[in-house]
């Protein structure tokens, strides 16, 4: 059986762009995603379109948008897929599907987002309709007020980690420093990210704003293709293992401080890879908020339910320590277009591993850890990358 391959990517600016839409997020980027992969559009196969919108633009079916790019794409099988805020990442294991299946050699996967031109407030009930609408639609605040009361339940069973989520916040700023692509470049500091002021107000229960992932524009494509194609091109970066574990949409219907879906996603993911957390050179998670990646490090076995606060303190997640977790700022600095983020994250990695990481760079990266997670840890992906050539 084939097995398909990351052989290339591109990556715009997240942030504020003065980009109108997604047809131009994803146009400012096309060529040079083929460019880096070394191929010509004529030898595209199936075109995997990642975006969210759900009201973001009036523009829906927004597959098609792709070939407006180039007319060689025209007649290009091509479709879209949405999962939350894993979309990106379905895309991609869409198109891995394809070319496993033979159905094809060699295909684009495309991530993108426009979300600045939307008022903030409806930002927040656009994202809600990610939640399960009929408990969950009341609650202000959008997805922080969800994640609010994650951390107020948490602190309540665990104790107060304020201190340890801003310890996240100030690493993942600290990391996105080095990272070109990044919205927000900018190094609070500790003090900064732990004390609410006029500068960092509360958002929702103990949740400041420096705990929250940015509302950002961007697109991100990655480059596939079998490994029998592969081998003529310049790079590729493998799979070890990708697995997809899926949990209740309600909160009301499970404990959502276990994260038994992403829970379940990394074990697999790691027993499918024959490897340990120990074998991983880094890790890019879903931070939307600092509160998810504290109980993410939980999730892939860091540190036992309620103790993941231990893994920041003792500095394992850091860029120098024993797994560094979101290199790249992760979506705290980065920013989250919806609908790129799984295409980024698998982009960060494979730079990673390709050596092409620039300052963001961890020396010797041999395996990379990729967790991207839909809704609150409904749709949850793991995938383990290594590099093949």
């Amino acid at each position: 059986m084939p097995r398909a391959q990351i052989v290339g990517w591109s990556h715009s600016h997240f942030g504020k762009s003065d980009a109108p839409d997604t047809e131009s997020l994803i146009a400012s980027i096309l060529h040079p995603a083929l460019a880096h992969a070394g191929v010509e559009t004529a030898q595209i196969d199936g075109i995997f379109v990642g975006v969210f919108n759900a009201g973001f633009s009036r523009q829906d079916f927004q597959a098609a948008l792709v070939a407006l790019s180039d007319d060689a794409l025209r007649h290009v099988p091509a479709m879209r897929f949405e999962n939350a805020c894993a979309t990106g990442s379905a895309a991609l294991y869409g198109a891995m599907d394809f070319i496993e299946s033979g159905r094809g050699r060699i295909a684009l996967v495309v991530g993108a987002e426009k979300m600045t031109a939307t008022p903030t407030a409806d930002v927040g009930e656009i994202l809600l309709g990610a939640s399960y609408v009929r408990e969950e639609a009341g609650i202000p605040a959008g997805f922080a007020g969800l994640f609010g009361r994650i951390a107020e339940g948490y602190f309540q069973r665990y104790g107060d980690q304020s201190d340890a989520l801003a310890m996240i916040a100030a690493k993942n700023h600290v990391n996105g420093m080095a990272n070109p692509y990044a919205h927000m470049r900018k190094d609070f500091g500790f003090e900064f990210c732990n004390t609410p002021s006029d500068r960092n107000p509360l958002v929702a229960g103990p949740l400041r704003r420096t705990d929250c992932s940015l509302v950002s524009d961007g697109a991100a494509i990655l480059v596939l293709a079998d490994d029998e194609t592969a081998k003529t091109l310049n790079r590729a970066i493998g799979f070890r293992a990708r697995v997809q574990a899926n949990d209740f949409l309600p909160m009301s219907k499970r404990d959502v401080l276990a994260m038994e879906g992403a829970r379940r996603a990394w074990a697999r993911a790691l027993a499918d890879s024959s490897l340990t957390l120990q074998d991983l050179s880094l890790v890019e998670t879903h931070d939307c908020f600092t509160m998810a990646e504290m109980l993410e490090y939980e999730a892939m076995g860091l540190a036992p339910p309620g103790q993941g606060h231990r893994v920041i303190r003792e500095g394992i997640t850091a860029k120098g320590g024993a797994l560094p977790v979101n290199t790249s700022g992760g979506l705290k600095s980065k920013g989250h277009p919806i609908g790129a983020t799984g295409v980024s994250m698998h982009v960060m990695a494979a730079m990673q591993l390709a050596g092409e990481a620039g300052d963001m760079a961890v020396p010797d990266a041999r395996i990379a850890g990729v967790f991207n997670m839909g809704g609150v840890a409904v749709a949850n992906y793991c995938s383990i990358l290594e590099r093949v050539r």
